[in-house]
């Protein structure tokens, strides 16, 4: 007998689309590099002064929906730093050129890159123009096929591409992929934050926040009080949060208060039994459908990456034809702690990319 795993033509596909609910906006839940508490001001990713670099460029890699303005909020923070910012860029491909066709007689210096992510969807930034959003493998794969433009000699080791993306500071993989991308003749430093950048808050144009997780299957909450007591239980060491309180504050009242926002992530698998000789599965509750996933290794190692358990989706079925057709939708909370200084005024801690304890460097 034939598996369809084994012989049949198999389409399998994880979607991972993340709707936000967020006024802010793969993998794993990010490891902090430090508590709130600890953080210091270090700025010893030791810069060359005597290195005369072009001035910072800016690019905004999205557009906002109706119901949030985190593109936006970015471009008005960047833009009162008097930064040249370039709009419309969606891709590596984009950029690159950008780069190249714009480039003088200075090496670039600072190369911001702002795109809306999280640490479940990651980057919605795309490789190639319409192509599929950049991880390690579509990177590895566009750069060994010859399909991404080669960055010339517009940079120098000093020059810096700093990722505006949340979370991203913890996919090291992700990041040395790419450090290749944009590297040329000399190779840049890679900067990105294993918080949450924040654009536009009530307190501070642009402020970073530590993440906590909590999830449910979509539109089966167990209500507030257990998710709280879940997130209690999930993160025993944080003392500070008030975790029922904070899954009601929708924005930081105060400077430092903890609030969430919440968001789905979806995902799909698709499996054509056309060419198999087994029947088409039909389930009749949802663990059929959890059993069914994780005794399938390709759909099981791709469903890991999401670091969300099986048991936190509501799944549904249908077959159409000879196509199986899997769907679940998962619910994540994310309560957010911003960043406060543990001395003096009560203020946020800044964003200082050449803070090591802030920003993880390749």
């Amino acid at each position: 007998m034939n598996t369809p795993i084994k012989k049949a033509s198999i389409l399998l596909s994880l979607i991972v689309m993340a709707t936000l609910s967020l006024k802010c906006d793969h993998r794993a839940e990010p490891e902090i590099i430090a508590s709130t508490e600890i953080i210091q001001e270090e700025t010893d990713f030791n810069i060359d002064e005597d290195v005369v670099l072009r001035e910072p460029v800016v690019f905004i890699t999205g557009d906002d929906s109706s119901s949030d303005t985190y593109y936006t909020n970015a471009r008005n923070y960047f833009e009162q730093q008097k930064v040249e910012i370039v709009n419309g860029t969606y891709s590596i491909e984009e950029i690159i050129n950008w780069l190249n066709t714009n480039a003088d007689d200075l090496p670039y210096g600072e190369i911001h890159i702002v795109n809306k992510s999280n640490p479940f969807k990651g980057l919605s930034l795309e490789t190639v123009v319409n192509g599929e959003p950049v991880t390690e493998e579509s990177l590895k794969m566009k750069l060994k096929e010859g399909e991404l433009p080669i960055l010339e000699n517009v940079i120098t080791s000093k020059s810096k591409i700093i990722f505006h993306a949340n979370g991203l500071g913890t996919n090291k993989n992700l990041m040395d992929a790419l450090k290749n991308t944009f590297s040329a003749q000399d190779s840049p430093k890679v900067i990105a934050s294993a918080y949450y950048s924040i654009f536009n808050g009530e307190f501070s144009n642009h402020f970073l926040a530590k993440p906590y997780y909590v999830f449910y299957p979509t539109a089966n909450s167990p209500g507030k009080v257990d998710l709280s007591k879940e997130l209690a239980k999930k993160y025993p060491n944080e003392k500070d949060i008030d975790w029922y309180e904070a899954i009601y504050n929708e924005t930081e009242r105060y400077i430092g208060e903890a609030y969430y926002t919440q968001q789905t992530v979806p995902v799909k698998f698709e499996l054509d039994y056309h060419n198999s000789d087994d029947e088409v599965p039909t389930f009749e509750i949802q663990e059929e459908i959890m059993d069914f996933i994780e005794q399938r290794a390709e759909l099981y190692e791709a469903f890991k990456e999401l670091n969300i358990p099986l048991e936190k989706f509501r799944w549904s079925f249908k077959v159409k034809n000879s196509v199986l057709t899997i769907k679940g939708k998962s619910t994540v909370i994310t309560v957010l702690k911003p960043l406060i200084k543990p001395y003096g005024e009560l203020q946020h801690i800044e964003p200082d990319t050449n803070n090591k304890r802030l920003y993880a460097m390749k």
